[in-house]
């Protein structure tokens, strides 16, 4: 069965590509900023970010004005779903099996998607009501399905570019769903459903 989001993900994907590099380095600081005013940005803990990667919003200014006590991390694929390892700037990286650089440790030295604060986690776009569209892999569904059934912690933040916002995205009974969108240009925070 094909999914219905597959050419709304090449559009999107094709226009993040397309953003200039200038503009690349400007949105990376917009973003740290959005990050660390999130009300709920950890000041202890672990967060994770990704490897960017075919024109995704790099992380790097995010990762470089965390407080001490956060420990930024890297998902690293086990089986099916994502780990975090710790990881900084210099320390030693192996390609996955999809090519992407991840920390070069032990899946038993990795943290499980539960003990992490915070998650940014890219995206390929995102709608008015803060439904993330990903890869289409669900990596991060799976990972941090338990999400559905409890509250934060950790934090699920979808980030990427103000030119991935679409009016509408579809969405699917596995998604999970994040406590805030960042951009360059704005936070987005879902507005919570009406009690019946």
């Amino acid at each position: 069965m094909t999914d219905p989001r597959s050419a709304l993900r090449q559009q999107l994907r094709q226009r993040r590509r397309d953003i200039p590099a200038a503009q690349r380095l400007a949105a990376a600081e917009q973003l740290a900023d959005a990050l660390l005013a999130l009300p709920f940005a950890p000041t202890h803990g672990h967060v994770a970010g990704y490897w960017a990667l075919d024109g995704e919003i790099a992380l790097h200014r995010w990762q470089m004005r965390l407080p001490d006590s956060v420990r930024y991390c890297l998902p690293v694929l086990d089986g099916d779903t994502l780990r975090f390892a710790p990881w900084r700037a210099g320390q030693p990286l192996t390609a996955n099996r999809f090519g992407i650089p991840e920390p070069d440790i032990a899946i038993a030295d990795t943290l499980a998607p539960a003990q992490m604060t915070l998650v940014a986690a890219p995206l390929v776009g995102f709608d008015t009501l803060c439904r993330r569209l990903g890869m289409g892999g669900g990596w991060y569904d799976r990972s941090f399905a338990f999400r559905q059934q409890r509250p934060a912690p950790p934090w699920l933040v979808g980030v990427g570019f103000s030119v991935q916002q679409v009016d509408d995205l579809p969405v699917q009974p596995w998604d999970v769903g994040v406590d805030a969108i960042c951009t360059d240009a704005a936070t987005h925070f879902p507005v919570p459903n009406d009690p019946e």
